[in-house]
């Protein structure tokens, strides 16, 4: 576990900017030390400057490098607001509840849109009952479309997020819905038991998506990803929407 969480990018941007901390004291004593001393923001900028470039020599991805030049920055700009204390530890509790694990997933919140709604209800079997899930279900607008338009169906959301799956949960109860909406990682959930799997995630979680759905899906099923495709299998059917300029890849197995 410890190894795991190490490999996380957040994790690793964390450390850069704790190992740039000493090298931006080491920097502000010798520039006293030659009589020019700098100020907070000149310290900002030195620590921004450190911990991008470990950052850069750690391999992180280029928005980690802006975040770990930035981040010192934004710290500074935000002592000059003199904003009470509860409000940061506000926001920093409702970012906790929306994004959850983030860090270690590196699948952040996509919501799919109408347009994927569309496209996913096209490709389903037809003239059958269907078992259908969104790992990754977000606020659960996917799930509730494909409850509505096909009773027949099955339609499950799986979310690792308890502000997203709570707000899922309550809409299914408030419009009666029979979409069934679990919480937790999809990692855990038995892949044969669906005729169609769709999934809205990350290029960092597709090699993985992949090595589970060679393992479990059963024949006649179904893999969709929106907007993210496979580097290791071409897409059986790819489905380019030009509402968003995003495509649904689909693998048949």
């Amino acid at each position: 576990m410890g190894l795991e969480l190490l490999r996380a990018p957040a994790v690793r941007a964390l450390l850069c900017q704790l190992a740039a901390f000493p090298l931006t004291l080491l920097a502000v004593f010798l520039l006293a030390r030659a009589g020019a001393a700098p100020g907070y923001l000149a310290a900002a900028l030195l620590q921004g400057g450190f911990a991008a470039l470990l950052t850069w020599r750690w391999r992180l991805a280029p928005w980690w490098i802006a975040i770990c030049l930035l981040f010192p920055l934004a710290l500074y700009g935000a002592q000059g607001l003199a904003l009470p204390p509860w409000l940061f530890l506000a926001v920093f509790l409702f970012m906790l509840v929306l994004y959850w694990s983030t860090f270690r997933t590196q699948v952040p919140y996509y919501p799919s849109g109408k347009p994927a709604w569309d496209a996913v209800a096209e490709q389903l079997p037809q003239g059958r009952p269907v078992s259908f899930i969104d790992i990754g279900s977000g606020l659960g607008g996917l799930v509730l479309d494909v409850a509505r338009r096909r009773p027949d169906a099955q339609a499950s959301g799986i979310e690792l997020a308890p502000l997203p799956w709570f707000a899922s949960a309550v809409r299914a109860r408030l419009t009666g819905s029979r979409a069934r909406f679990l919480r937790g990682d999809y990692a855990s959930l038995d892949f044969g038991k669906y005729d169609a799997v769709f999934a809205y995630l990350s290029p960092a979680a597709m090699t993985a998506l992949w090595h589970k759905a060679q393992r479990e899906m059963r024949p006649g099923s179904m893999l969709m990803s929106y907007e993210f495709a496979i580097s290791e299998a071409p897409p059986t059917i790819s489905l380019y929407l030009q509402d968003t300029g995003r495509t649904l890849y689909i693998w048949h197995f």
